[in-house]
């Protein structure tokens, strides 16, 4: 060949290559329920899932935040002790809609290893912003349930026989956990980006109206789904920063849960509160509290994984808890000296934390006449957890121009602690000052 083919044939190459990348799907997370270890029959709180399945169909209504022309969905064996047979899949529009069969490797479906996760093969089933969806999967068995996700906040049933394929489920039982399901991805604009939150029972909704999707996060993907910005939640229940809890601590799961997600641009984070609270309960009675600069470290930490990924990172502070769970088992979990550690560490995040920009939910909660409880409007009665007007309140905290990149002077970079102005929902009164 001479020079000037040679030359032509690398020019077409490239050319070519350029074609293929600028062509390559842009896929975002859209949904997500963060994976959990099941645990045993002695821990404070039931699993709501039976301890095995065999021939049966498991079927769950998830909402994403942004719709596309295609979508692959997130299976997971993730705390797996042995390899996980689905034997089925598919996903429905709408329910009881057809249901569409889902294929992993062109296949009907899938082995996945013990600690490991699956993609489907992208199905191209066209969806809108906000658009609920049903996935079934069945599992010829027998199979140990040993993952799930706890607190779904919306009904799931597990039916008898391969029903993956029905519209409507016979002979059905319900449960509020989740089965196998951890992600769905959709393709979308190469603009579209996503946003992690990060959580425990706060963020996963606790309290919130069983099957209204009423988590914070539901109402700030709403927010944000215009602009093409997706929005997934990944609360667990019983998370903790620093050590586990219902579920691996946010230290381990970080990378897997945020920084693996794929289109993932922001974090925003609230954890903290079951790190301060936990010790000296029926949670962990012999567990010593974590000091002021532990949980400062264990955010400093989160914010280097991020920034290593290229992926700005939103603090938030820990809301109001003043009489906690009264009536309950844990109706210690309020301490007046746990408080205090999350007044220091509030006050810590609004001055010198290590993140881009915070969002002040502790100010945008709390009962003007006593900072230390949950305004009554926004209380779901337990006086730990928002309601739903107290999970709409703190979704519109939220200051978009924050992540939508508008503020700051890089691409999403967010508020440098030294602009005031830059916080998302700043408190105008510091601790210990103002009314």
């Amino acid at each position: 060949m001479n020079r000037l083919r040679l030359l032509t044939a690398t020019a077409l190459l490239t050319l070519s290559g350029a074609a293929d990348a600028s062509s390559a799907p842009h896929w975002v997370s859209s949904w997500q329920a963060s994976p959990q270890p099941v645990w045993g029959a002695e821990f404070l709180f039931p699993t709501l899932v039976p301890a095995a399945l065999q021939d049966q169909t498991f079927r769950q209504t998830a909402r994403i935040s942004l719709g596309g022309p295609r979508l692959r969905i997130r299976l997971s064996n993730a705390y797996g002790t042995q390899p996980l047979r689905i034997g089925a899949a598919s996903v429905a529009a709408r329910a009881g809609a057809t249901p569409q069969p889902l294929s992993f490797d062109s296949q009907p479906g899938v082995l996945i290893g013990p600690g490991q996760e699956r993609l489907s093969d992208p199905l191209p089933l066209a969806t809108d912003d906000r658009q609920a969806l049903q996935v079934s999967v069945f599992v010829p068995g027998p199979t140990p349930v040993q993952t799930f996700h706890w607190e779904g906040r919306q009904t799931s049933w597990i039916a008898p026989g391969n029903q993956s394929q029905a519209q409507a489920l016979s002979g059905a039982n319900s449960t509020t956990a989740r089965l196998f399901l951890a992600g769905i991805e959709v393709e979308a604009a190469a603009s579209a980006r996503g946003v992690v939150v990060i959580g425990d029972s706060i963020t996963d909704g606790a309290t919130a109206s069983l099957d209204q999707d009423q988590r914070w996060t539901d109402h700030l993907a709403a927010r944000l789904a215009p602009h093409g910005v997706a929005v997934v939640n990944a609360g667990i229940s019983g998370n903790r920063l620093l050590n586990n809890g219902m579920g691996e601590s946010t230290l381990v799961r970080f990378p897997r849960d945020v920084l693996d997600q794929p289109g993932v641009a922001s974090v925003i984070v609230l954890i903290g509160i079951n790190d301060i609270s936990w010790p000296g309960t029926a949670f962990a009675r012999n567990q010593a509290p974590p000091t002021l600069a532990e949980l400062q470290a264990g955010y400093r930490a989160l914010a280097e994984q991020a920034r290593r990924r290229g992926v700005r990172i939103v603090g938030v502070t820990l809301t109001p808890f003043a009489g906690a769970l009264p009536g309950t088992p844990l109706d210690d979990y309020y301490q007046p000296d746990k408080d205090a550690l999350r007044s220091q560490l509030n006050a810590w995040l609004r001055t010198d934390g290590p993140f881009d920009a915070v969002i002040d939910l502790d100010a945008a909660l709390r009962d003007p006449a006593d900072r230390s409880r949950m305004a009554v409007a926004y209380d779901s009665g337990d006086h730990l957890h928002p309601g739903d007007a107290g999970n709409r309140a703190m979704a519109e905290a939220v200051d978009l121009e924050i992540l939508l990149g508008r503020k700051g002077s890089e691409p999403f970079a967010g508020a440098k602690r030294s602009d005031p102005a830059g916080r998302l929902g700043a408190d105008p009164f510091p601790e210990g000052k103002g009314l």
